[in-house]
């Protein structure tokens, strides 16, 4: 008795999560078409992908299967050629990116040497002061034990 529903309507079994299935969810639920149409065209082209997706793979197989044999046969002539083209590929590459990086170069040098305070000016400006600071460093370390070398050397060689 106390399982009876007032309202007249029976709800849907629950599955084995205890939710109710999803379609059985849909029936009880009131859509508007906008949402049906949604749906539908979900479902259509899903259909279709999933058609098209089993289409080229059947054809890929089937394919690979015809084309092996001759794949097989023209392979001496088609392993060189692909390595050649790789490696003309590759140095156009290579040939257009140094391209590049020499102009950009040059437009920062440019930039730099007109004042224009190129990005990264600061850093070139910082490790040339430091630079020369350490080239002076080592020019006053040199005057001053320089001497004092030179005067060890007559003391070790006295007729030198």
């Amino acid at each position: 008795m106390a399982d009876r529903n007032v309202s007249g309507h029976q709800q849907p079994p629950p599955d084995h999560a205890g939710t109710v299935p999803f379609i059985q969810r849909l029936r009880h639920q009131s859509l508007n078409s906008t949402q049906i149409m949604g749906i539908i065209t979900l479902l259509i082209s899903g259909t279709i992908l999933l058609l098209l997706t089993g289409i080229t793979l059947t054809v890929a197989v089937v394919g690979l299967i015809f084309f092996a044999p001759i794949i097989i046969l023209t392979s001496p002539v088609w392993v060189p050629i692909g390595i050649l083209v790789f490696v003309v590929i590759v140095g156009f590459l290579m040939f257009c990116g140094s391209g590049v990086a020499a102009v950009a170069a040059a437009a920062w040098l440019y930039k730099y040497f007109r004042g224009l305070h190129p990005v990264g000016s600061d850093r070139v400006d910082y490790a040339r002061s430091r630079i020369a600071d350490t080239a002076s460093h080592v020019k006053d370390y040199a005057r001053e034990y320089g001497g004092y070398l030179q005067s060890k050397v007559k003391d070790a060689a006295p007729g030198a």
